[in-house]
């Protein structure tokens, strides 16, 4: 008799059903295995997944990945043993390389300026989940379904979660390659929200760009200088004492003025919101929040009172479901102001003086939903996720005809869903530059498709060869924005040297022209949870040359980005991967005759490319003249894919949104690429397309030709 235990059981019957330790797995190869003395109350509903396993049958006896469960020190601990020769990722946000074998990560958010490699393994985000990819291809993830305190060890044979927490469950996942399971992952976690157009742009930052007058020049010098941009961001130093939701009367005395002049130019506004509410009798959140009673309370049940940006603050507990609705009504005026999108800080939270940086573990919060009240050591790595839960749903009540965009620095596995991430307070340093590929294709491959680093460092000041470098090769990152900390040097691209201006330019040039391509990867990672920026491997599972390459990495499938400090660079598919050269495809493009720092790009035979042409912002780009790259495989075919909506808002649900297959053939030297909308009902004016042909490093190029079809007589 087949046994079928459906996962949503209350807490106590699961509690009941795994007296001893049980496993069971879906009829899709997702495996989940109960320790004995599992309470569900102390750890469900999961903030991880989206949706649970709906159907369980008993665990098939040559199932391989299988945790055992016990306890060590009063620490309940589950490990797995593996494969010989299995490489493993993931692990979320941390420095080190790509490969995570024989590698500690602690996973307790904590704030953490100035973060080197030897304390990069313990950050502002936690993701528990490992990626194993075994010699033969096939692929495997864990993931252990426990917000408490905990730490991840692999070893070559064996991985280790090691929790401080109550015993927690795990669920395992089987899959035939890297991109399989991927898939698998957002299938359980949910995927992320495709993002407004703007957000993909270059963005300028700084700690802070104050008062609104220092704002508008920034503005004015961008498109002075024709660096296309589409964000600029304010800090804290906008706020009239640091208290959120407020603007400082004499330095921003009309926000929405300021907006509407960044708006004019084309500009977007990102504006950051921290959770400390800062203890002042009169102060309207502070009142609000009194009134309602919505803060997390300490060991006595007193409001706590922790020392953030302002002095004194009193925390939102967004494990309520009341307080997250209440925190959502706080952006619909705010937002009202034109700002355009909302940046979430010290997340952690970060609580100034605190043990760990943060609130006591002895705090309370008390839950909702089908939460169970519980201590601060279980809701901290969560409280981030909660946090930007929140606020989303407070953008859309504010704003419901626009995608929401937030960047927050803490997260949790799943929050994806909620917020793209950056990696927090990193260094101004050459090794800090090259390790954000790592760390950048790390939590891809983590399930957070939409995060990148601070370009030229948070941290100290930057020189400008850094700056140049970083640009260079951080523009075919996910998100892309340069940022300093208050007191640095100033870190725009116009503040050093006439060749670092130009290096950076040309280097947000290129990334302006392959956005129709960027654009097309970022739907591919909403729909599908395949990164945006992927590493080598994902080439091709089965080429063990790839496993460690950390240096180049891949924007979507078809593009290979070398750095132009990278050494030694593996090769997929033997090196015929072809060099593009985008400097050939518009006079107008910055082409300087000497530049050092330029990435190298190469693309997959058998793929087609669409970029567009030049523009100083996503407002102004347009997909009806498209130049299609074109790299033949060895049938002398090729193809790939367009994606196109209204760039915000959510009419593409309703299939207001045009995907294209791209197909290239060669016959008789007569290359023929043509454009086939295959889903979708937004209707595409005719356009004007032209052939790029590349082949040995160069380009050929087709004259402009109406329609859906293009074709060129190609050279030896």
């Amino acid at each position: 008799m087949t046994l079928r235990v459906s996962m949503f059981l209350s807490s106590l019957a699961i509690t009941q059903w795994v007296m001893a330790q049980a496993s069971f797995v879906t009829d899709d190869r997702v495996a989940v295995f109960y320790p004995a003395q599992y309470d569900a109350s102390l750890h469900q509903p999961s903030p991880i997944f989206e949706r649970e396993p709906a159907a369980i049958n008993p665990l098939p006896s040559d199932w391989q990945v299988r945790p055992k469960f016990s306890e060590h020190d009063g620490k309940t601990v589950a490990t797995i043993n593996i494969e010989e020769g299995t490489d493993l990722y993931g692990t979320g946000e941390v420095t080190g390389p790509l490969r995570r074998n024989g590698r500690t990560v602690g996973l307790w958010n904590i704030d953490t300026p100035a973060y080197g490699v030897d304390n990069g393994t313990h950050l502002y985000q936690s993701h528990p989940w490992v990626m194993g990819v075994r010699k033969d291809g096939s692929a495997f993830g864990i993931i252990a379904d426990n917000t408490w305190k905990q730490s991840i060890k692999t070893a070559d044979r064996e991985v280790t979660f090691e929790s401080e927490g109550p015993a927690f469950r795990v669920v395992v996942i089987e899959r035939n390659d890297p991109k399989e399971l991927m898939q698998a992952l957002v299938d359980l976690t949910g995927t992320m929200e495709l993002p407004p157009l703007w957000s993909l742009g270059y963005q300028q930052c700084r700690f802070s760009y104050h008062p609104d007058t220092r704002v508008k020049e920034i503005a004015d010098t961008l498109r002075y200088h024709k660096i296309p941009t589409d964000v600029i961001w304010m800090d804290i130093h906008y706020m009239d004492s640091y208290k959120i939701f407020t603007f400082h009367p004499q330095e921003f005395p009309n926000p929405k003025e300021l907006n509407d002049y960044l708006h004019q130019k084309n500009l977007k506004a990102v504006y950051m919101i921290d959770p400390g509410v800062k203890v002042e009798p009169g102060y309207f959140v502070d009142d609000q929040g009194t009134a309602g009673d919505f803060w997390v309370k300490d060991k006595d049940g007193k409001p706590f009172v922790g020392n953030v940006w302002p002095g004194p603050c009193h925390f939102p507990d967004f494990t309520r479901p009341e307080v997250r609705t209440w925190w959502a009504t706080l952006y619909k005026d705010y937002m009202a102001t034109g700002i355009d999108g909302v940046w979430n800080d010290m997340n952690e939270p970060s609580v100034f003086g605190g043990p760990d940086g943060t609130m006591p573990v002895d705090n309370w919060h008390k839950g909702g939903d089908g939460v169970a009240a519980g201590p601060h050591a279980r809701f901290h790595n969560v409280f981030g996720l909660n946090m930007v839960r929140a606020s989303r749903q407070g953008l859309l009540l504010a704003n419901p005809q626009k995608r929401p965009f937030i960047l927050s620095r803490s997260n949790f596995l799943g929050g994806h869903r909620y917020a793209a991430t950056w990696t927090g307070d990193n260094l101004s340093s050459v090794e800090q530059m090259k390790l954000s590929v790592p760390m950048t294709l790390t939590l891809g491959l983590s399930g957070q498709p939409f995060n990148g680093p601070d370009i030229g460092g948070f941290c100290e000041s930057a020189t400008g060869d850094l700056v140049a470098q970083w640009t260079a090769m951080g523009v075919f990152f996910p998100f892309v924005r340069n940022h300093t900390i208050d007191g640095s040097v100033n870190q725009e691209p116009w503040a050093f040297t006439p060749e670092v201006l130009n290096a950076c330019r040309t280097a947000i040039e290129r990334r302006y022209i392959l956005m129709p391509y960027i654009y097309t990867a970022f739907r591919e990672a909403s729909v599908d949870g395949m990164p945006v920026m992927r590493p080598l491997f994902m080439a091709d599972a089965k080429d063990l040359s790839l496993r460690g390459e950390d240096q180049a990495f891949l924007l979507g499938g078809d593009l290979m980005i070398t750095p132009r400090w990278a050494e030694n660079v593996a090769q997929p598919n033997g090196g015929t991967w072809q060099i593009v050269d985008l400097s050939t495809l518009n006079s107008k493009l910055s082409t300087p005759k000497s530049d050092k720092y330029q990435a190298e790009l190469r693309q997959r035979p058998g793929s087609v490319i669409p970029v567009a042409n030049l523009a100083q912002s996503t407002t102004e780009m347009t997909t009806d003249s498209l130049t299609l790259f074109v790299c033949l495989d060895a049938e002398a075919k090729a193809q790939g894919q367009l994606y196109e909506d209204e760039g915000d808002g959510f009419s593409y649900r309703e299939g207001n949104y045009a995907l294209s297959t791209l197909k290239a053939s060669l016959d008789k030297k007569i290359l023929t690429v043509s454009v086939c909308q295959t889903e979708g009902t937004m209707s595409k004016p005719e356009r004007s397309l032209r052939i790029a042909y590349v082949k040995n490093g160069k380009v050929q190029y087709s004259a402009w030709q109406k329609g859906n079809q293009a074709s060129m007589k190609v050279k030896k």
